[in-house]
């Protein structure tokens, strides 16, 4: 990914986290950009080589929140020098739903797992808001490095990320742009899971704009906009969005 002119490069091209990446740059609130080098997003951090952990040294993050359920951080878990480890679990649902499937022996085609991907983005909002809650009771801390992450660091870890850069004042659009970046970035595991065809996997490990519009419509329905969910279930009324723009956002 090119370097933007004057600023940071927001890929960090890390070997064993593909999808780690800065969400500074981003004009938000009143035309004031997101600052570099505070809100980072990824996928797990277990399998940094020597040379990604330099260069993770060099960002002075301080603080990881993990989106992985408790089977998924066992199975690959990570001690940072440093970095304080949060757990916001939210289990993931689809790989169980898949296999459910396959032991009933029903089929699975794409469009099935597009269908499970979009109920899975629908559930962040009706189930799993505390657990971003908790993330953003963490981000009006402090402005101290941090990193936010699941493990492919695209659906839990996507809708974070939309969520914060909806509320610094992003608009949609972009933080869309920012979302699909996974894409470009993430390279799926050099497994087939034992599910099925090529065709299901690439729904499972990519984005599509569907996914996280699926989200958004429940906000906009259930709540009556981002504003208004963003203040009821984050807690991030008048005082707290000034708090998290001051932290995030230049200064004009």
């Amino acid at each position: 990914m090119k370097r933007m002119k004057n600023n940071p490069i927001r890929s960090l091209n890390l070997t064993g986290a593909t999808n780690f990446r800065d969400l500074g740059g981003y004009v938000g609130l009143d035309g004031r950009t997101l600052r570099w080098r505070r809100l980072f997003r990824s996928d797990h951090l277990a399998a940094l080589t020597s040379e990604d952990l330099a260069t993770f040294s060099g960002l002075a993050v301080t603080r990881a929140f993990d989106f992985r359920g408790q089977a998924e951080r066992a199975a690959v878990p990570y001690d940072l020098p440093g970095v304080a480890s949060h757990s916001l679990a939210i289990e993931p649902t689809v790989l169980l739903r898949m296999k459910e499937r396959q032991e009933l022996g029903l089929p699975l085609t794409a469009q099935d797992t597009v269908g499970m991907m979009q109920e899975t983005y629908r559930a962040f909002v009706h189930d799993n808001s505390a657990r971003f809650a908790e993330l953003f009771g963490h981000l009006l801390e402090s402005d101290e490095p941090l990193v936010f992450h699941c493990t492919a660091g695209k659906d839990r870890t996507g809708f974070a990320a939309a969520l914060i850069l909806l509320a610094l004042g992003v608009p949609r659009p972009v933080v869309m742009q920012d979302y699909l970046l996974t894409n470009e970035l993430f390279q799926m595991p050099h497994t087939s899971l034992g599910l099925t065809s090529q065709e299901v996997l690439a729904v499972l490990w990519g984005v599509q704009a569907d996914f996280l519009e699926a989200a958004l419509q429940v906000v906009d329905t259930d709540y009556a906009g981002m504003p208004a969910y963003l203040e009821k279930t984050m807690g991030l009324g008048p005082v707290e969005q000034q708090r998290l723009v001051s932290l995030y956002l230049q200064a004009l």
